[in-house]
């Protein structure tokens, strides 16, 4: 994700070039760090223009911090018939500073609007349905997964767009896990599980509709690996992982 800026603050960039790119340390939101980086066009312009990358992971916290303005965007996306700043007017402000000491940019949600209903829209940032909006205006391909991260059980009812999925299930009393598939979460999960009547939290990855008829198959294969790793009924030879950590950088949200 990136912001421009044409401005004459070059000489701050001196010295940090690596490849033609410029780069800064960090930017700050709602007290988190995060990656960011500058890189600046030079040629052609009497003023070099600037441009601000960030970690998708700040972009994901930007669009909860300003629902209004992201559910304002992906409307004026889906019609382009009219402004959609004149159909829907309202004012959002982002403050983004610069500490030259630290290179470092930081961002402050300065004035937001909030919406007529702030738990649904809360929840509709992040749900699988709203995501699959966004690709269509953005024309991202459409074998995408959309993952989710964990909930409490009482939020399963809420769900919106979960369908097509593998969940897992915890129990965080019996410390069990539970690995399924569903062509409609919410509706399985109302089911008792006799294998872990007693969980309280789950988490899902909507699957796209290519990959519906291997469903059941990538259930079995995410099974099989957690057996690798968990103690198992079926006694399959397994590595005690407790303690270690995930050494991938690549982590999508």
């Amino acid at each position: 994700m990136g912001l421009s800026h044409v401005g004459t603050q070059a000489a701050l960039w001196k010295g940090d070039e690596r490849k033609g790119l410029q780069i800064t340390r960090f930017g700050h939101f709602r007290r988190k760090t995060y990656e960011a980086w500058v890189t600046t066009a030079p040629h052609g312009r009497r003023n070099p223009a600037f441009r601000l990358w960030y970690d998708k992971a700040l972009s994901y916290e930007l669009k909860g911090a300003f629902v209004m303005s992201y559910m304002r965007s992906l409307e004026g996306s889906l019609q382009s018939s009219c402004d959609p700043e004149q159909q829907i007017s309202f004012w959002e402000f982002l403050d983004i500073e610069f500490d030259s000491q630290n290179l470092a940019f930081r961002f402050v949600a300065y004035y937001t609007v909030r919406p007529s209903f702030p738990n649904l829209f809360k929840r509709l940032v992040g749900s699988p349905a709203l995501r699959r909006i966004e690709d269509e205006v953005q024309n991202k391909a459409e074998n995408r997964i959309h993952k989710q991260d964990w909930k409490p059980r009482h939020e399963l009812e809420y769900e919106l767009g979960a369908t097509n999925v593998v969940y897992m299930l915890y129990d965080s009393k019996s410390k069990l896990v539970y690995l399924g598939e569903a062509e409609n979460l919410v509706k399985r999960l109302l089911q008792p599980h006799i294998s872990i009547l007693e969980w309280d939290f789950f988490r899902y990855n909507v699957l796209p509709e290519a990959l519906a008829p291997y469903r059941v198959a990538i259930e079995r294969m995410l099974i099989r690996d957690f057996t690798a790793i968990l103690k198992n009924k079926r006694e399959v030879p397994w590595q005690n992982l407790a303690g270690c950590c995930l050494a991938n950088d690549k982590i999508d949200r």
